[in-house]
């Protein structure tokens, strides 16, 4: 029993003739012409398998060629409205979902760009996302996001996922435990466009959009010594990270300018887990001769620190001033509140994307400058101010 594809009629079917070896139908109920092969029958809803519909399904259905329903599905001038009308009501009586991977891929671009990030604890990395997506949708652009998760195997995994599927460009802040490059130069190879953001790296020859570390933490440190306090520690993160380095400077400028003795056991470079940031500010409060202040390489440590100084009656801010670095949100609301550099996190995301997107469009290779710094500021609240300075 043969039923119509188009008005599911079945007593009202007739044979038309043959097209390609093919038995050819028409419907008398609606006036539509259909083929199928002799020995087919005309797909069935009733089918337990699944089955994703493609075009040469419609074509069967609708008794044209696959490069006709190709050419009508993309509006082609050259088909007639006619066809054009029966392909697309095929098309939605089949549920037709077009692979849009593979139309992309015929033309080298699937307009998506890839973004991989070490983690998702803080407020940071989820803004720089927003900034990005907000620039890339608005450009016809997809998002991909991986995380990391602090791993130099998953971000290397992460990698090549991301080359799989053929993405048009790369978005990346490194893990805490990247020190080699050779997946990110992989990128530069294949003449795939890669930007660097926050963590960075001089080993990779792409842009980098970044923070003035430096500045932001000579000024936090100066903001300490300026509100009264003498031995200021630094909890940084690991040295392999360029913006571990660079706000170990800023502690270390700050201290010269000011005359103010550098004490290299008041310095702890490592990674900063919440379970590290408890060790290493137990090891600074119970020195002999504790420091009166700490600059922490983030929110999240300098929060810790905040905690365990409270756990050991040690006041805050007379007894100890701490200052952190990124302006998470529960730096506000935590007593007496933290003083924090904030970043321009949804500007940071933003400027990566607009800059990929010049690097994309680009007709050949674009004179960019390397690196885009952008300011921070200096979020002052009471963890650092002593009472009659």
């Amino acid at each position: 029993m043969v039923r119509c594809p188009k008005c599911a009629q079945v007593g009202t079917i007739m044979k038309a003739g043959y097209v390609r070896n093919k038995q050819r139908y028409v419907c008398k109920s609606c006036n539509y012409f259909f083929t199928i092969a002799s020995s087919e029958q005309v797909p069935s809803r009733q089918k337990n398998h699944r089955h994703q519909t493609t075009i040469i399904d419609i074509a069967r259905s609708t008794g044209v060629s696959n490069s006709t329903v190709s050419r009508a599905l993309h509006g082609h001038a050259d088909i007639s409205p006619e066809t054009r009308q029966a392909v697309l009501d095929m098309a939605a009586q089949l549920d037709y979902q077009p692979n849009q991977l593979a139309y992309n891929l015929v033309k080298s671009k699937t307009n998506t760009i890839g973004m991989i990030v070490p983690e998702f604890h803080n407020r940071f990395f989820p803004n720089v996302i927003m900034g990005a997506h907000q620039i890339l949708t608005a450009e016809g652009y997809n998002l991909t996001i991986m995380q990391s998760n602090e791993s130099f195997a998953v971000e290397v995994s992460n990698t090549k996922a991301m080359l799989a599927n053929r993405i048009d460009g790369l978005l990346i802040s490194l893990t805490q435990e990247t020190n080699s490059f050779e997946h990110l130069q992989v990128f530069e190879k294949r003449g795939i466009p890669l930007v660097l953001f926050n963590r960075v790296c001089d080993d990779v020859k792409a842009p980098k959009v970044v923070v003035n570390d430096f500045e932001a933490a000579f000024m936090a440190v100066e903001h300490l010594i300026l509100n009264g306090y003498e031995r200021i520690a630094h909890l940084g993160g690991p040295l392999n990270l360029l913006v571990s380095r660079e706000r170990l400077r800023g502690y270390r400028a700050a201290l010269e300018k000011h005359g103010k003795n550098i004490e290299e056991d008041m310095i702890i470079q490592g990674m900063l887990s919440q379970q590290k940031a408890r060790i290493y500010g137990k090891y600074l409060l119970e020195l002999e001769n504790r420091p009166d202040a700490i600059f922490a390489v983030n929110d999240s440590a300098a929060i810790e620190i905040m905690l365990m100084a409270k756990e050991k009656g040690i006041s805050i801010p007379e007894e100890l001033g701490v200052v952190g670095f990124s302006d998470n949100p529960e730096s506000a609301y935590i007593g007496p509140g933290l003083t924090t550099v904030r970043q321009p996190t949804i500007e940071i995301g933003k400027t990566t994307a607009q800059w990929i997107l010049q690097m994309i469009d680009a007709d050949e290779e674009m004179a960019l400058p390397q690196e885009r710094i952008l300011k921070t500021e200096l979020i002052i609240r009471g963890s650092s101010l002593r009472s009659g300075i």
